[in-house]
């Protein structure tokens, strides 16, 4: 793969995980679309593009079902999807009261985090550079929650931090992965069938709208389906540290699509918070590099 496309890839990549979260700001913010029903919809469309891009896989490849004994979406397994599922419902259930970019940032932070504080459980050590890398990216997440102008809705805020935490499970759990796009696919279906039984719950307070469809459906089959296939083929071509510090990038993404299709207004506070955050995991990450 020559580096153009790579570089290309990867932005596609970074613009669809930005996606996500404009989709849902839209949908909940601009439709009357639920945030149970959008979660539901856009984890259906998701298992349903995921299955379809691994059966074309397998005929590209010669491979049959019959011979391998399995179905498309057969790979995942249930405790993944219940991190997938915690992270689609959260995140839709947050972004009723959360601006796009702050909210990207919250969740990126909290994945990012996560993953940090995993390898700190296993024994890995941070240089004195990452400390303070660590230290500036809490004090960041810490002005985002504390009360003041631009402080998004508590409730908003630490549904956004659960979202985070779960994505950043549903990451670690699936490093290393033989076959991420069909383990993926398979965690979609499963994370659907727990969807239906959230819609089932807030049945009396379902709101269908077709644009608020529309976007579940895009959010789900084209931001997620399509960008986590594109994702899995350039992730291999990037080091450890190029693809952590590529996903820099989307909440800043996310903020600037908010301004333009949601018309929300980019605050110095967000400014000063977000660089406090992304520069503090920067300061990890590279920290993380130059250590190996």
């Amino acid at each position: 793969m020559s580096f153009v496309r790579l570089g290309l890839l990867t932005l596609v990549t970074m613009v669809c995980f930005s996606g996500n979260s404009v989709l849902c700001r839209l949908a909940l913010r601009q439709t009357s679309i639920d945030a149970a029903s959008f979660t539901t919809v856009r984890l259906i469309s998701g298992a349903l593009m995921l299955a379809i891009l691994v059966l074309c896989r397998r005929r590209l490849r010669g491979s049959v079902i019959v011979a391998t004994g399995r179905h498309p979406a057969s790979g995942g397994n249930w405790i993944s999807a219940l991190s997938l599922f915690a992270y689609a419902a959260s995140l839709s259930f947050s972004y009723a009261g959360i601006a796009t970019g702050m909210g990207a940032l919250l969740l990126f932070g909290a994945v990012q985090a996560t993953m940090i504080l995993t390898g700190l459980w296993h024994g890995e050590r941070l240089l004195p550079r990452q400390l303070g890398g660590l230290a500036l990216a809490s004090v960041g997440i810490v002005a985002i929650l504390s009360p003041g102008l631009d402080a998004p809705p508590l409730g908003s805020a630490l549904l956004m931090l659960v979202s985070g935490v779960s994505w950043g499970v549903y990451s670690l759990r699936g490093r290393g992965a033989a076959d991420p796009l069909g383990d993926t696919a398979g965690n979609f279906l499963r994370a659907a069938l727990i969807s239906v039984l959230l819609s089932a719950a807030f049945l009396g307070r379902q709101q269908f709208d077709g644009l608020g469809l529309l976007y579940a459906v895009l959010s789900g089959a084209v931001t997620s389906g399509l960008g986590y296939a594109v994702w899995y083929s350039v992730l291999p071509k990037l080091t450890r540290t190029r693809a952590a510090v590529v996903q820099l990038s989307v909440p800043v993404l996310a903020a600037l699509a908010g301004a333009l299709f949601v018309h929300e207004s980019i605050s110095w506070g967000f400014v000063l918070t977000a660089s406090a955050v992304l520069g503090g995991i920067a300061m990890v990450v590279y920290g993380a590099r130059n250590a190996s």
